[in-house]
């Protein structure tokens, strides 16, 4: 299939043969619904930790004698039927584990078919190149304004694809907060989802495509 190159002022000025395998994928919810839970639970930190009754502070004295009180025998405050007290069988930072394994060509796949679904859906820009006088934020926030509403900065509006040569870009825009700009081979699908437009550059889609296809 073939799709419209752009210049910075959002021009048309050239096509590009895309790669059928990569850029026109039939999408499968449940596919990408798969990888993309797992990508988030694999990213999960267990941080819930309860005490038992030998680390909750307390204890020590008994708090009335065995017998002859009326009440029920008890050696400790620390106890779990107490208040402030130790919890029994309550979650353990060191125990749990959600880690899930996730197949390489499947999460490749995933991502295949949200490229093709952002082009079908007209959120797939591809670029030219970004010539920007100087690394500053004033700089890239222009030429972005000639591609999505800037005015919504409280969006996620465009996540651009760069290749490893373009620091400068990734320096300019790491202080839009409506964009997020990332190299060719660190495509996170995860945050891919997050954004409405997808910016590439044209000398990403190589890389890209040889990426996808090699894993």
């Amino acid at each position: 299939m073939k799709l419209d190159v752009k210049n910075q002022k959002n021009e048309v000025i050239e096509q590009i043969e895309l790669n059928d395998s990569i850029f026109n994928v039939k999408f499968n919810p449940d596919t990408v619904h798969q990888v993309y839970t797992s990508m988030l639970s694999n990213r999960r930190q267990p941080l819930a930790c309860t005490k038992d009754r030998s680390e909750v502070s307390g204890g020590g004295k008994k708090p009335w004698r065995q017998k002859g009180t009326g009440r029920a025998r008890v050696g400790s405050n620390r106890s779990p039927l107490w208040r402030h007290g130790g919890v029994t069988f309550g979650p353990r930072q060191n125990e749990a584990n959600f880690k899930r394994a996730i197949n390489k060509k499947m999460k490749q796949k995933a991502l295949a078919m949200v490229l093709s679904a952002k082009i079908k859906d007209n959120e797939l820009i591809i670029i030219d190149k970004i010539d920007l006088k100087e690394d500053k934020t004033k700089e890239m926030n222009n030429v972005m304004s000639n591609f999505v509403d800037i005015k919504k900065k409280n969006n996620s509006l465009a996540y651009i694809i760069v290749d490893n040569g373009s620091k400068s870009i990734v320096r300019a825009s790491r202080n839009i907060p409506f964009i997020f700009t990332t190299v060719d081979n660190s495509i996170d699908l995860v945050t891919l989802l997050n954004y409405k437009y997808v910016i590439i550059l044209k000398d990403s889609i190589e890389n890209i495509s040889k990426t996808i296809k090699k894993d």
